[in-house]
Parts: C-alpha cells; structure tokens; sequence
C-alpha cells in the first residue's frame, strides 16, 4: 500500500511517499514543487495540479493526506493557500483516492510527540523514524512525509485490516 503526505504551500509545496509492507514503513519518494511567485494565480494553481497529477500517476497512492491550513498573521496567505490545496484535494478526488486532512499540531504530536515542535524537530524525527540518515531532505519534503506519517500512525490498525 502506498500512502502520500501533502504538505500544500503557495511558494512550495512538499509532497511524501511511504511504501506500507505489514508493520514496516518505506520511503518511497518525496519533493518539492515549486511554484514561480511571477505568475499569475490561476497558472500557479493550474502547475500545482498538473504536477501532483503526475505524483499520484507515478506512484499510484492508494491513500493520502494533507495538511489543514495554518491560520497566521496574513489572511490573504491563507486565501492563496485554500486555493492551492483545493486543487490537490481535487486532483486525489479526481482518481478517487481518500484523503484525510490533518492539522500541523497533530501531524507533529504524531511524529515528534510534542504539537509544538520545531521544523527542524519534524525533519529529525521523520529521517530517524524512515532511516534517512544518509540524505538530507527539504523542510517542506519532510513536512510532506510526517504527514504521511501522521496517516499511518492513525490509521495503521484499519491499513493493516485491509491487507489481509
């Protein structure tokens, strides 16, 4: 079974791959896609899609998750950031795969054990977690993968059921 975290972001948005074997997690791929600020709205979010279009064609994920919006000082970030992960959510419905929506408190309790842990913290814990110690990833990759990581840890008895 293959699970695919999505970190949305209206500069850059990480996605993650694990590969589900049993009780044992893989790694199976992560990235950035990055979104040039110079275009307008519409071909930004049109390039998000079409991108993770091709993630999902490539790896086929059988389930997915996505960050919720994180509310800051910048409500017009959080409008541009709806948009952005209206079109990922849209691109999973489109080959009708189930998406679960987690928050950035409960993707880091999940993974660090503490809601209020640094990036650096979250990108520690998930290269320890897959055994990624050889390669550095991006913050927004390992962002991508805590919450596929998050998906697992809160799902892992009904993904386990569905294996057997």
């Amino acid at each position: 079974m293959i699970l695919m975290g999505v970190d949305p972001g209206s500069r850059n948005c990480g996605y993650g791959l694990l590969e589900v074997h049993k009780n044992k997690i893989i790694a199976a791929g992560c990235g950035v896609i990055s979104i040039k600020q110079s275009k307008e709205l519409s071909d930004r979010l049109l390039y998000v899609y079409q991108q993770i279009k091709k993630i999902i064609e490539e790896y086929k994920p059988n389930m997915a998750s996505v960050e919720t919006i994180f509310y800051g000082k910048n409500i017009q970030s959080s409008f541009t950031l709806s948009h952005v992960r209206g079109v990922i959510l849209l691109a999973f419905a489109e080959y009708s795969i189930p998406v679960l929506e987690y928050s950035p408190r409960e993707i880091k309790q999940s993974v660090v054990g503490n809601g209020n842990a640094s990036k650096k913290q979250v990108a520690f814990m998930v290269q320890n977690i897959l055994n990624l110690k050889t390669q550095e990833i991006k913050e927004d990759s390992a962002d991508a993968l805590a919450t596929a990581l998050c998906l697992f840890n809160k799902e892992k008895f009904n993904l386990l059921l569905q294996k057997t």
